[in-house]
């Protein structure tokens, strides 16, 4: 079994079976055939109960080399491109993993490329940890990886362009991603979708050229969100945090 979630009140721990967890609180050694709903207790009597992970716990403990892609964006990827189980997915800047971790996990077999081999070897280990790791050795790398998992390539998708084609869907979070989007009726299936994350709306309005100039149908949006307040004065939008998070082009072949 993979890693479980210890939980109680505000606080939650990630620990492998068979680990131990030492806090504050106690003492906890995780059992080897530990299951999600059980309730284990420290040797001070705090009760803990186990949690399975799911996407959003990936986002708060997969290891991080950078901002990793928001749950509100990858909802809407998701949402606009019907991403489903057998789905071929081409991924381009890895990061952290939080989005080829999330398709993977619904069922998707999904190609991810980073360019730092460093960031790339980070972001296998999350895959690892969320279950969906892909092939890793030379003999499989050009290989599809298997439904549900995700293979984590080290390199410039750019560079690879010429023996990729045949995908349900590219998501790109990449800064040279106008030149990917000019390969992208290659790069997909009729009908095949294309998302693009971008920080700034000076990349947004890029990657539409791009879109446009290689024939997709294009769609454009910011994304915001806004927490809700709820107390004995009143109810209204929390002041706190930033809402935005950056912009999504959705284009289709």
């Amino acid at each position: 079994m993979t890693a479980v979630l210890l939980v109680t009140d505000d606080r939650e721990y990630l620990r492998e079976p068979g680990e131990t967890l030492e806090t504050d609180l106690g003492v906890l050694d995780v059992p080897d055939d530990v299951e999600p709903g059980e309730a284990l207790e420290t040797h001070l009597g705090t009760e803990f109960r186990v949690r399975e992970l799911r996407g959003p716990d990936l986002f708060n403990h997969f290891d991080r080399t950078g901002a990793p892609m928001m749950p509100r964006d990858i909802g809407l990827i998701a949402g606009h491109t019907g991403v489903a189980t057998g789905d071929c997915v081409l991924d381009a800047g890895t990061g952290t993993g939080v989005l080829a971790a999330y398709l993977a996990r619904a069922g998707a077999s999904v190609v991810t490329y980073e360019q730092d081999p460093e960031f790339a070897d980070v972001a296998r280990e999350n895959m690892a940890l969320a279950g969906v790791a892909g092939a890793e050795s030379e003999d499989e790398a050009e290989s599809t990886p298997e439904p549900g998992s995700a293979a984590v390539r080290a390199g410039d998708v750019l560079d690879e362009l010429d023996d990729l084609s045949g995908f349900d869907l590219v998501t790109l979070d990449t800064a040279d991603a106008p030149a990917v989007v000019e390969h992208a009726p290659e790069l997909l299936v009729p009908g095949g979708f294309l998302a693009v994350y971008s920080p700034f709306v000076e990349d947004s309005r890029a990657v539409v050229e791009s879109a446009r100039e290689a024939g997709l149908a294009v769609e454009t949006y910011e994304t915001i969100q806004r927490e809700m307040d709820f107390d004995e004065r009143g109810t209204r939008p929390s002041t706190a945090g930033v809402g935005h998070t950056g912009y999504l082009v959705f284009g289709r072949n």
